[in-house]
């Protein structure tokens, strides 16, 4: 047994395995812990990844090379890409995954990662140094002692997590496996302020008692546009593509909701046995049909768990009513008047920290080199707790090897975005990204991932150079089509009949391609169909080179204002605040813009911008103090 480490991550969920690869993929040698071996990457919750905003964060991990996107691709039972009928800014990938395929495939790949060492056992407490100010490793709930330079706690929904059933309470972090206890107590006392959310699971039904011919198909989509960016990751491409799983929608009605209500007086968060707050945008069936009351149906996913099993998660179902009368409810859906449960639906209730008590690398103020990522953050998600997980060891790496860290900011990625919301503003609810918390939605597109993140991470030796040169290659050939279809004409002979079909104007005389792009309902694909010469042209350059180079004509105007507001908040983001700032020293600074300034300690000047209660005079008198 090696006892010493330059990184222990503690708990192997989706935050946890993203943050051992990375670490180990730059060179730190990485023990992961965990309390169950068996459990590794475990989708606790539905078994899908991506989705409105998030398949733009597994995008993001995926170019900046963490692993999510590879497994999401590979163990992908159903593909769709998500508002396709909007702008590009909202397109978002989204997978259905085959629950024990997804796991399996984390555990293989971290076990391939060299570097990556496993312990199977609860952590309960952290060894900090003498003078109380640096983490120094870790004690299992063996008594085993393991040192390392840098912690990374991920510790999910297991920090003194209750499950509860109704009127039953059971001790746990997931169904079947224990809590974990010590650290929480430990970091209140060190001076980490605490507190309690609250998430939920719905129940897992036999598939083979489901009635399909009562059910709407959820089919994924023919054109396959996978997460990673790297070749041969999908099912679905190649020689023999595998036929994806259909998904299905059925919905409650009035008496599903009737039998509900009779549960409500068990009800543990009616009956306020739960005080941790919920997820706002994914609430329990009983706090949907409050909250909603003048609805009388409420909308079902029907998804399966895999390849080969018949298990079914019902998503839009959530509960923590009594199992009884959760299974009586379910044999009132259309589809469902047979459904057997594998297990009741149920909500737990875990510790987590506010944090604002973190730097914008996500170490944590008190406590040097001590990283915090996923649900002990107050995020909810596997997306949102990989992102975190990705970024906390890279940093911890970059940190432990006096390394300059590594900060997106919200212009350069959802993951700047989600980490700035974070520890900047805080969160009282288990916070979920979307779309519209990123003021640069069209910089910060799916399909530009790459482009953006990949050189970033290949400067501090984490993207290969197979990945970089990639991007390279991608970015030089969308400028081609983009040069191409700016200084060459099309003959009016050629695209007349296409535009008279379609009811856009006909064209008298030679006009420039990007002038026909520019045209509504026009893409690449519809111009080269119907122009001999340009498919001639066209046929070198793969489908994600002629996409990007439609958005970037297309969107052109609106993309160059976007990229002026980014500027001028790069501005802003490149005036530093040193760390031992006195912010007592300003003069002009109201008593609670010194109160917010000196809990938060924003690290530049955007940062403090974007904390409630600073307003503009307050930037300003900052910017003089310091020179600007």
């Amino acid at each position: 047994m090696q006892n010493s480490y330059d990184i222990i991550v503690v708990g192997a969920g989706h935050a946890g395995c993203e943050a051992a690869a990375a670490a180990a993929n730059m060179g730190s040698k990485v023990l992961l812990v965990t309390m169950n071996m068996q459990t590794i990457a475990q989708m606790s919750c539905n078994p899908a990844m991506g989705g409105i905003a998030k398949g733009q964060i597994v995008r993001e991990i995926d170019a900046l090379g963490g692993y999510s996107g590879i497994v999401s691709d590979k163990s992908a039972i159903q593909f769709r890409m998500l508002n396709r009928s909007k702008g590009p800014a909202m397109w978002s990938p989204r997978t259905q995954n085959d629950r024990m395929m997804f796991a399996g495939l984390w555990r293989e790949m971290l076990e391939q990662t060299t570097n990556v060492d496993f312990w199977q056992d609860m952590v309960r407490q952290l060894i900090i140094s003498d003078d109380g100010k640096r983490v120094e490793g870790i004690v299992t709930g063996m008594g085993m002692e393991f040192r390392a330079k840098a912690v990374v706690l991920t510790n999910g929904t297991f920090l003194n997590g209750i499950i509860h059933i109704g009127e039953k309470q059971l001790g746990g972090g997931r169904t079947g496996e224990s809590a974990s206890h010590g650290i929480t107590e430990q970091l209140v006392q060190i001076g980490f302020e605490s507190g309690r959310m609250k998430t939920g699971t719905p129940p897992r039904i036999d598939g083979r008692s489901l009635d399909y011919s009562k059910m709407e198909v959820q089919g994924g989509d023919e054109v396959i546009d996978k997460f990673s960016y790297l070749e041969g990751t999908s099912p679905f491409i190649g020689e023999n593509p595998k036929k994806q799983i259909p998904c299905h929608v059925t919905y409650t009605n009035q008496k599903v909701h009737d039998i509900l209500k009779t549960g409500f007086e068990k009800s543990p968060m009616f009956q306020g046995r739960i005080q941790g707050l919920g997820p706002r945008y994914c609430p329990s069936i009983e706090d949907k049909i409050t909250r909603f009351s003048e609805r009388d149906r409420h909308q079902l996913f029907v998804e399966p768990e895999g390849w080969n099993t018949v298990e079914i998660y019902l998503n839009g179902f959530s509960s923590s009513l009594p199992e009884d009368v959760q299974q009586k409810a379910l044999r009132l859906i259309p589809g469902m008047e047979s459904a057997k449960m594998f297990r009741p639906g149920y909500a737990i209730e875990y510790d987590y920290f506010p944090p604002t008590q973190l730097k914008l690398t996500l170490e944590t103020h008190l406590i040097e080199n001590l990283y915090f990522a996923g649900q002990i953050n107050g995020t909810t998600g596997y997306e949102e707790a990989a992102c975190q997980g990705l970024m906390a060891g890279i940093n911890a790496h970059l940190k432990i090897n006096e390394e300059k860290p590594l900060v997106l900011n919200r212009y350069e990625a959802y993951i700047g975005v989600l980490i700035d919301d974070l520890v900047t503003k805080g969160t009282d609810e288990p916070y979920r990204m979307f779309t519209s918390r990123a003021e640069y939605r069209l910089l910060l597109r799916q399909d530009n991932a790459d482009v953006r993140l990949t050189p970033i991470s290949h400067a501090i030796g984490l993207a290969s150079e197979d990945r970089f040169n990639t991007v390279n290659e991608k970015v030089s050939n969308y400028n081609k089509v983009i040069s191409y279809f700016k200084n060459t004409s099309c003959e009016p002979e050629t695209l007349n009949p296409f535009l008279e079909s379609i009811g856009s104007a006909t064209i008298n005389q030679k006009l420039r391609y990007n002038t026909i792009l520019s045209r509504p309902n026009i893409g690449i694909p519809d111009i080269v169909k119907n122009d001999p010469n340009l498919k001639a042209s066209m046929l070198e350059y793969k489908i994600d080179v002629l996409q990007q180079a439609e958005i970037l004509m297309k969107y052109e105007g609106y993309i160059e204002r976007e990229r002026e507001n980014a500027d001028k908040l790069k501005r802003l983001e490149d005036l530093v605040i040193n760390s031992d700032f006195n912010f007592d020293t300003v003069g002009g600074l109201g008593a609670e813009a010194k109160e917010k300034l000196k809990k938060f300690k924003p690290a530049t000047i955007g940062q403090a911008s974007r904390i409630s209660g600073i307003n503009p005079a307050d930037v300003s008198v900052l910017l003089i103090h310091l020179g600007r």
